[in-house]
């Protein structure tokens, strides 16, 4: 059974209340709800992981390695600032599909460059929560393109 690893990045818990003219209504709850219930259909497993920190998200990747088949990762705005998360990336070789619910190019230029970027497969931004959704199916779909 594939299992993917998702990485909500600072300030996410937040969702549902902050900036909502950004981000919206939806709760990080309701997305881990939504990626349950894509996960079940799909027959694979999730581990679902929310920080603050870039350490400890870069210890989650770190020791990831082995044990799941593929990334989905929200870096938030560790996103534009994290050498960090992204050699812990580049480091594992995890498949990894960046997400975003706003579109990080359509907003304040310091947030139009993604670190993360380059060393994941792709990226998707710009959708809401539909953006966690596409990125499973994506992770997924790198998953089957493996074995």
């Amino acid at each position: 059974m594939a299992k993917i690893l998702v990485i909500h990045g600072p300030n996410l818990n937040l969702l549902g209340e902050r900036e909502v003219d950004i981000y919206g209504k939806v709760t990080i709850d309701q997305i881990n709800k939504l990626l349950k219930k894509i996960a079940k259909e799909e027959g694979c497993e999730i581990e679902i992981v929310q920080s603050n920190h870039e350490g400890q998200i870069v210890e989650h990747i770190g020791k990831s390695k082995g044990k799941v088949d593929a990334l989905l990762i929200n870096p938030a705005a560790y996103t534009h600032t994290s050498v960090a998360i992204r050699d812990a990336i580049s480091a594992t070789r995890i498949p990894t599909v960046e997400v975003h619910l706003s579109n990080i190019y359509a907003r304040e230029e310091f947030r139009r460059t993604s670190l993360i970027a380059p060393v994941a497969k792709g990226q998707v931004s710009g959708f809401g929560i539909e953006s966690y959704t596409l990125g499973l199916k994506a992770a997924l779909s790198l998953v089957k393109e493996k074995k």
